[in-house]
């Protein structure tokens, strides 16, 4: 019998889960020395625009490798911003992927522009072969995601977009340190926005997110754009928004963000793990791995035989597996306005019959990952 996974997609409050997906209790259950710098930054009254996030900002753009980094409100202002400093508006349309989290979306409507959807191919990310055929004379921006830390081919996708003359704006929220042969997320188009959501690979304690731009005109526009338009005090330059990342928050990210390239490795490595338990169950199909292409592993998914049922058996094993998504994006109801119809994205709606997401966080024991993939074991061995 087909499982109803939209309904189940939270264990029960009293299932006990042995492999939790959350980590965040494990990441700041020990942070004394976090503690006492928020102790000393609060008497500054340093809250906006302030010092330490001047610092973050500098060492999030020495991590990605860009001239410039700008702290905003949140991922999804992220993706908005560089759309808005690019003049797109009312009546432009702004070229995404299908299966993405809506965030890519409302980044898009809250400017006044209409979504186009490609559809995704086995990576996750958009199939670059069918973007060309979605360009219209309204086309005015390609905002490629890089979902689950896996990238978009990008060195196919600047090919097109330069032959149309159309700037990119990278969604690389889910994609923090992925690159393709050692070129970074973010630093192909005009700008690229990450997330800084808690249970992003790089994280604070709330929403937050971090614009990256070689351009110079870019990050002076961004920064008016953050902060209401503002040249100053008492001159406003042009109407933006209030999307400032809080300066508390930053004190959060300067402490945690010297282990990025840890955090990453180390998911990387439970990847590995996973990859290796998983190469030899029928019932399972592990995802294109391209070699010249560097995962993070924001979600660990694969490919699942009778995947419902074996969301459920993971569940009762207190295993805290995740659909990411059991309904396409362009199904939503929220999106009928585009005019979408079932059937229009078929890889995407494969997908969401066939994927599931295990935990892979930094703070996984190998007794935890060992449980996941003997279960799955046991699953498809008792079929």
């Amino acid at each position: 019998m087909k499982v109803n996974v939209m309904l189940k997609h939270a264990p029960s409050p009293q299932r006990h889960m042995k492999v939790r997906y959350s980590y965040l209790p494990q990441q700041f259950g020990d942070i004394d020395d976090l503690w006492d710098q928020l102790k000393a930054f609060v008497p500054t009254g340093d809250f906006t625009l302030g010092g330490p996030l001047e610092e973050f900002e500098q060492k999030f753009a020495e991590l990605i490798g860009t001239r410039h980094a700008i702290g905003v409100g949140s991922g999804t202002d992220a993706l908005k911003l560089p759309l808005k400093a690019l003049g797109v508006g009312h009546g432009d349309e702004v070229i995404t992927t299908a299966n993405t989290f809506i965030a890519t979306v409302g980044a898009i409507n809250e400017i006044g522009a209409r979504t186009v959807f490609v559809d995704c191919d086995d990576t996750f990310c958009m199939d670059v072969d069918q973007l060309e055929a979605a360009i219209t004379p309204r086309t005015k921006a390609i905002m490629p995601v890089h979902f689950t830390g896996y990238m978009t081919d990008m060195p196919k996708l600047m090919e097109i977009a330069a032959r149309h003359n159309l700037p990119i704006v990278e969604d690389a929220c889910q994609a923090l340190l992925a690159d393709i042969g050692g070129k970074r997320s973010g630093t192909w188009g005009a700008a690229g926005g990450f997330s800084l959501h808690p249970l992003k690979n790089l994280n604070v304690w709330g929403d937050g997110g971090v614009i990256v731009t070689d351009d110079d005109q870019m990050n002076a526009s961004l920064r008016l754009l953050r902060n209401h338009g503002m040249r100053n005090r008492d001159e406003i330059e042009i109407l933006g928004y209030n999307s400032r990342l809080d300066t508390l928050q930053a004190v959060v990210g300067n402490w945690l963000i010297g282990q990025a390239d840890d955090i990453t490795a180390k998911r990387i490595a439970n990847a590995a793990v996973y990859d290796e338990a998983f190469a030899d169950i029928a019932g399972i199909r592990i995802p294109e791995r391209p070699d010249d292409r560097r995962r993070v592993y924001h979600l660990y998914i694969v490919f699942a035989e009778e995947r419902d049922a074996l969301y459920e058996y993971c569940q009762a094993a207190g295993i805290e597996c995740k659909i990411h998504y059991p309904v396409p994006l362009y199904q939503q109801d929220g999106l009928k306005h585009l005019g979408y119809l079932p059937g229009d994205f078929p890889v995407t709606d494969r997908h969401t019959q066939e994927i599931i997401t295990f935990p892979v966080d930094q703070h996984l024991s190998r007794e935890e990952l060992d449980h996941v993939t003997s279960t799955v074991r046991d699953f498809y061995n008792g079929r």
